[in-house]
């Protein structure tokens, strides 16, 4: 596809060991895009899977003319944010929006487009925990958003309610905000969104509703070493060097 041909939305997803999910998910959002009438394109950013997924990427694609993927990152070694940002870097529509596989929420597409396209504000954060937001995944996944929120607010003064998930934007106003990102795997859409924040881009939170559909790819308690380095590179990248 041309340069001319290029769609006006970009939905980017990172996948890593999708394979219970990644078929049905792909197919039902295929159809639930129907209701649009943009153009897009679906990117399926692999991050080192080893089941089969990559597999399924290739049937996928090899089915739907909108869809591509890459992998990127070594087998075994899952990078959410290192894909996240070269799916958003790679993007060729004008709108950016940034998705999970276990979510594909096209109601969070229909709201944010109509923002977008509105003017006067250049990204939208699905939050799952604003005021009016339901949020089913358990207790604990909830609470770790919950702590994760407040340890950037107290560090980095953030001043949403939600860096995670759902996002969509003008690639042209956060692309340049993702090169200078330093950090992936899973604070690089907090990155993203704190120094989107910090530059004064226009920003606006919706409430959205979750509901989980499988257990995490990667386990949450698995995470935390690396949250915790990775936020103490944020606080002496933004807070001291500026």
């Amino acid at each position: 596809m041309s340069d001319a041909d290029a769609p006006k939305v970009t939905i980017v997803i990172p996948i890593y060991n999708e394979e219970g999910i990644l078929r049905a998910s792909v197919v039902s959002l295929v159809d639930r895009m129907t209701r649009f009438d943009f153009s897009w394109e679906l990117v399926l950013a692999e991050n080192g899977s080893t089941d089969g997924t990559v597999a399924l990427c290739e049937e996928l694609c090899a089915r739907y003319a909108q869809l591509s993927y890459f992998s990127t990152g070594e087998p075994g070694n899952g990078n959410y944010g290192k894909a996240l940002r070269q799916g958003i870097l790679d993007a060729r529509g004008e709108y950016v929006f940034c998705d999970e596989i276990d979510l594909c929420d096209t109601d969070f597409y229909a709201e944010a487009i109509a923002i977008l396209e509105g003017g006067g504000v250049d990204m939208v954060i699905g939050s799952k925990l604003a005021s009016g937001a339901s949020d089913e995944r358990p207790f604990v996944r909830h609470l770790g958003s919950v702590v994760i929120n407040g340890m950037l607010r107290v560090a980095l003064d953030f001043k949403g309610t939600d860096t995670h998930g759902l996002k969509a934007f003008r690639k042209s106003a956060l692309a340049p905000v993702a090169e200078r990102c330093i950090v992936d795997k899973d604070l690089f859409a907090s990155e993203l969104v704190i120094r989107a924040e910090r530059e004064g881009i226009p920003i606006r939170e919706i409430p959205v509703s979750i509901k989980e559909m499988r257990e995490p790819s990667v386990h949450l308690f698995r995470r935390v070493p690396n949250v915790l380095k990775n936020l103490g590179k944020l606080v002496v990248a933004i807070r001291i060097k500026g």
